[in-house]
């Protein structure tokens, strides 16, 4: 439904405004004269145009509205109050036009997680649904410091990845640029010096297979670098498929080195989130289906889904957990002691923290073996080919003392 900004006033005669969603103007006025107010003004919202890369809001900025919003309400202050002092401190305007929107819409009689899920990319169906169960249970300030520190590990464990990811795609790409040069324009610059000096057919095999590899690479650019594009093209499309996106992230999983990782970084992220949710007195079932859909990794959301089928039915958690054979036996053990004595959320954030620091410890593992192996690989490319460059240099320089 679109958006309509309104005008009205109250029996007071005390002017008021808002943005309402609505079939056509003439609901909005209905709507307003419920409300016991006298529309003035009701035009339609022109819909703005945010060039942002995702929701437009961070993850910083989520987790400070997040625990500013907890201590106001802490404080006692009204709902409607806390979003008009949060949204006029808001230096991003996506993030502040999405609070004027919630607050205009909880005034409207809507609950705050109703609200909430008008603006599903910048709070995901885990936030939301935390928030209602805050709502439900009269500790919305807990909920919402507990999605603050939730938010915190999660995007801590996701610049862990990317941090480890960043240093060896930067030496490869720039290891890319400067192999490119060199077959582009520096070796066929040597190649005419040695003809100028008349060793073209007397030079070292090495020098000549590299020569000749530089001939390759220049004549194929015409079709590479087309083709390049269209192997990215067709390599986005087949991830965008179901059983492209499945291939990938079961490769992801079992890939030597990279899988054991990412593996630790799904049961991190799985029982951090189940954790949470628990704890914040969502349903297990409820709180099974945020986890897959929040999992990042479509086998692991199949997998919770099917403990999920299993639990509907009667199951414990422990036992389909096992049958996934995606989560580790010592996990599913921890988790079947929680559910014995009653304390699983609690269990589950214990073997978030171990796995937490696991991942630390797997990630800087593999940044020191991934830094030595590509410095071994730069250096052996790039000396290849100096070496293959100089040696009839010298050769020459010896023909020309021994004249």
């Amino acid at each position: 439904m679109p958006d309509f900004a309104w005008e009205a006033r109250t029996r007071n005669g005390e002017l008021r405004k808002g943005v309402m969603s609505a079939e056509n103007v003439a609901a909005v006025e209905q709507k307003l004269r419920q409300q016991q107010l006298t529309p003035s003004q009701v035009k339609k919202k022109a819909r703005q145009i945010n060039f942002a890369i995702g929701s437009g809001v961070d993850a910083k900025e989520l987790v400070n509205f997040t625990r500013q919003f907890a201590t106001m309400i802490d404080a006692g202050l009204p709902l409607v109050q806390c979003l008009d002092i949060l949204a006029g401190q808001q230096e991003n305007k996506i993030f502040q036009s999405a609070l004027k929107d919630i607050k205009s819409s909880v005034e409207q009689g809507a609950t705050f997680s109703d609200s909430l899920r008008r603006h599903p990319k910048i709070f995901d169906e885990l936030y939301v649904n935390l928030v209602h169960a805050g709502e439900v249970g009269g500790i919305l300030d807990t909920i919402l410091n507990r999605l603050a520190v939730y938010i915190e590990k999660r995007v801590k464990l996701i610049r862990q990845v990317r941090g480890a990811m960043t240093y060896p795609i930067a030496v490869m790409v720039i290891l890319s640029i400067v192999v490119t040069v060199l077959l582009t324009f520096v070796i066929p610059a040597f190649e005419q010096m040695f003809k100028d000096f008349g060793a073209k057919d007397a030079l070292p095999k090495l020098t000549q297979i590299v020569i000749w590899f530089s001939h390759s690479f220049v004549s194929a650019l015409p079709v590479t670098i087309p083709g390049a594009i269209l192997l990215a093209v067709g390599a986005v499309m087949f991830y965008r498929r179901p059983k492209g996106k499945r291939f990938v992230h079961r490769l992801l999983l079992t890939v030597p080195i990279l899988g054991p990782v990412m593996r630790k970084i799904a049961v991190a992220r799985f029982t951090r989130t189940l954790g949470t949710l628990l704890q914040s007195g969502v349903p297990i079932l409820d709180a099974l289906d945020v986890c897959g859909k929040s999992s990042g990794n479509v086998i692991v959301e199949s997998a919770i889904n099917y403990v999920r089928a299993r639990i509907s039915e009667g199951k414990n958690m422990a036992e389909p957990l096992m049958e996934t054979k995606i989560f580790p036996s010592m996990v599913v053990q921890m988790i079947a002691v929680g559910e014995q004595t009653g304390a699983l959320d609690q269990m589950l954030s214990k073997v978030a923290d171990f796995y937490e620091e696991e991942v630390d410890v797997a990630v800087a593992s593999l940044t020191a073996l991934i830094e030595p192996l590509l410095m071994v690989i730069v250096g052996t490319i790039v000396g290849i080919v100096l070496v293959s460059m100089y040696l009839p240099i010298f050769s020459l320089a010896g023909a020309m003392k021994d004249q």
